[in-house]
């Protein structure tokens, strides 16, 4: 059912109303919002369609309203109105992103507690590979008769090495034939890949160099494995004890734990740039009761990376938006150029 524009403007009212003040929004506040333009005893009938049709709640009889989660989605997606830094938080994020290039977690983590300082909200920070890993090339480097080093380059350039203790004897001369298998065979192939492709290998090889080609294997898929993990770090789960909603030290214990222990479950949308989830849209039941802010932004070398905010459905959809972009847009600056652009001034 398509709103009228006064519940229209009744519920951006409350939503924006509660998400300063934390408290239920009343008749009178709204009139006096809204300039006296529309009587109290109207917006009292508006709000009870409002609450009816299941865009706000209402904990008490007597009580003001409140944004249920599809209030807040319509408020998102049709009400808020976007919002631009200003050139002091411009500066602010700037400042917070002149760094060195150091290593990923290091620069992940300052970025995250510079969000969090930012928003005064737990925030966490990713980087993941767009493509799958590979190695596309193998050497075998002799070291004993029950022993070799196994030489990897993979995909993104990287080289990675790692001792084989066979369990049967391998004749040095044997080591070339193994590396030309693994080149030939098993290069440029994930890790599903080169173990169903070792599965085919078994009746065509001694079983010497058959175990051999499963320890290289084997280990490959290891160090693909390693070198694909999504990096993430989280920062100020502390600041949702400020928060009237986490006053419950319970309700705050859960999602702090969540945060430290299950950060891997975060939301982490693949496809658009930005990302908003209220409430019962998240699909953890530690977020059921919170919201989750997030934008994209790339790394280079086929990477890309992740920004994120958690806080209450209470939270402010546009200024946290406004401000993970800013944030999202310094960090592709900082990976693409190692440099920020001069800031602009005001018109």
């Amino acid at each position: 059912m398509e709103l009228s524009e006064r519940k229209r403007q009744i519920l951006k009212v409350v939503v924006e109303d509660y998400i300063r003040t934390a408290e239920p929004v009343g008749s009178k506040a709204i009139a006096a919002e809204m300039g006296g333009s529309v009587s109290s005893a109207t917006i009292r009938n508006e709000l009870s369609d409002l609450t009816d049709m299941g865009y706000l709640e209402q904990p008490h009889t007597s009580a003001g309203r409140m944004p249920s989660p599809k209030g807040y989605r319509l408020y998102v997606n049709e009400l808020m109105e976007e919002q631009r830094l200003s050139l002091a938080e411009t500066e602010k994020i700037n400042r917070s992103l002149q760094l060195k290039m150091e290593e990923l977690d290091r620069l992940l983590a300052q970025a995250g507690r510079a969000v969090s300082a930012l928003v005064r909200y737990p925030a966490y920070i990713a980087a993941s590979r767009k493509t799958e890993l590979t190695v596309r090339r193998f050497e075998l480097l002799a070291v004993d008769e029950r022993n070799c080093i196994l030489v990897m380059m993979t995909s993104d350039g990287r080289v990675k090495s790692q001792l084989l203790r066979t369990q049967l004897k391998v004749e040095p001369e044997q080591l070339p034939t193994a590396a030309n298998l693994l080149n030939s065979r098993f290069a440029n192939a994930d890790a599903g890949a080169m173990s169903q492709r070792l599965m085919g290998t078994a009746d065509q090889v001694s079983p010497q160099l058959f175990l051999l080609l499963s320890q290289a294997v084997s280990s490959a898929a290891d160090a693909l494995e390693e070198a694909g993990q999504r990096e993430i770090v989280t920062a100020g789960a502390r600041s949702l004890l400020k928060l009237p909603e986490f006053r419950d030290a319970d309700k705050a214990h859960e999602l702090m734990s969540f945060l430290a222990d299950s950060k891997e479950e975060l939301p982490m949308p693949e496809r658009r740039p930005m990302e908003i989830l209220i409430g019962p849209e998240n699909v953890k039941e530690a977020l059921k009761d919170a919201s989750v802010v997030v934008a994209s932004y790339d790394i280079g070398d086929d990477m890309r990376g992740l920004i994120g905010v958690v806080g209450p459905t209470r939270m402010d959809y546009a200024a946290v938006a406004a401000r993970l972009s800013g944030f999202a847009e310094g960090l592709t600056r900082l990976f693409g150029k190692q440099e920020l652009p001069p800031k602009e001034e005001p018109k």
